[in-house]
């Protein structure tokens, strides 16, 4: 039992469990699911699918956050990628075929990868702190998401475009699998191969690792790379769900969420041990959140500090000496047994 509480993944698992329950409670339709033309609606399915882009950029930021860097500039890459995606899409003369979105996907993506090389360029080569690194592009993104699309927000139809965001697939939205497969993805590469090992040996001690043969500055540079292209395809899910390119909304906040997610998992900012299934789970928890704070009709202005009260209450159940005290409450409330003294006769 100690052990099983002394597990990462136990709180982040409580809280989203608890999230559930409440919302199960307040409404107990939230757990029902209903099948119409061979797909499937209801609260769990649209938190399966509104979670798909914060999912793609909190998977990216995990890797980052490992090698001890951080980047805040997924949301304006997430801009940027839309909007050279829309933009490809509206000067095609056919907006509605198969090849021209597919040449606009892999521009949107491919202009996130270059950008996530800039990041990373910044940050291993220069030396330059991730935090300042990232912060340069996260202004500058945004501006230049406006120059790509004129400054006007770009609309666009294209029904396999839309498919991406609105599409099914066996009942289930192609968002959730294109979740599910970046996860599967990034899980293979950090867990089943050798770069899990060498990023978590670069965020605990980089100068290290270095020492020790470990190619420090690919691993950090690739680190932002990966972050890169997944906010590019974050991006691309975006518009997809808006037909739009809003350089001013697109991703807009975004990293902040995909910091918490991170950090609701179990990964420790100070970099090193990381948890790809414990960002899953933030990025759950953070999305259930959301719609119960929508569902209990909370307004717009006050919904921030609702949801940092409760994600303030998630954080101190998981730190360290809260978990101490509730291990120490536990064994003074077990009941202490002495053994039997045997009687004399």
């Amino acid at each position: 039992m100690k052990r099983l509480f002394s597990h990462r993944l136990v709180w982040p698992i409580a809280a989203l469990l608890l999230l559930i329950v409440i919302n199960t409670v307040s409404r107990p339709s939230f757990l029902s699911i209903t099948l119409q033309n061979g797909e499937l609606y209801g609260s769990l399915i649209d938190i399966l699918r509104n979670s798909a882009p914060l999912m793609l950029v909190a998977l990216g930021m995990t890797i980052v956050i490992a090698t001890r860097g951080i980047d805040l500039s997924v949301g304006a890459i997430m801009a940027v990628s839309g909007a050279v995606s829309l933009t490809v899409i509206e000067g095609s003369n056919d907006p509605g075929g198969l090849g021209t979105v597919a040449v606009a996907i892999l521009a949107g993506v491919g202009v996130a990868l270059v950008l996530g090389v800039w990041n990373g360029f910044l940050v291993s080569v220069l030396g330059i702190q991730p935090i300042i690194a990232t912060l340069v592009l996260m202004l500058a993104g945004r501006g230049v998401a406006l120059l790509i699309t004129g400054g006007f927000i770009t609309t666009i139809n294209s029904d396999p475009y839309q498919f991406m965001a609105q599409g099914y697939v066996i009942g289930l939205p192609f968002a959730f699998f294109v979740s599910l497969a970046a996860i599967a993805v990034v899980a293979l590469l950090e867990r089943r191969t050798a770069l899990g090992m060498l990023t978590e040996a670069v965020g605990i001690n980089p100068e290290a690792s270095r020492l020790a043969g470990v190619r420090s500055r690919s691993i950090v540079w690739g680190a932002y790379i990966a972050s890169g292209t997944l906010a590019g395809m974050a991006g691309i899910l975006y518009s997809s769900n808006i037909m739009a390119a809003d350089a001013n909304s697109a991703g807009l906040y975004i990293e902040l969420d995909a910091i918490l997610a991170v950090v609701l998992g179990g990964t420790s900012l100070a970099g090193g041990k990381f948890s790809i299934a414990g960002t899953v789970i933030g990025v759950f928890t953070i999305q259930t959140l959301k719609s119960t704070i929508t569902f209990l009709g909370v307004p717009p202005a006050v919904s921030p500090v609702f949801m940092a009260i409760a994600v303030a209450i998630v954080v101190l159940a998981q730190s360290r000496l809260v978990r101490g005290w509730l291990s120490s409450a536990g064994r003074l409330a077990r009941p202490t047994t002495r053994p039997d003294s045997k009687v004399l006769s």
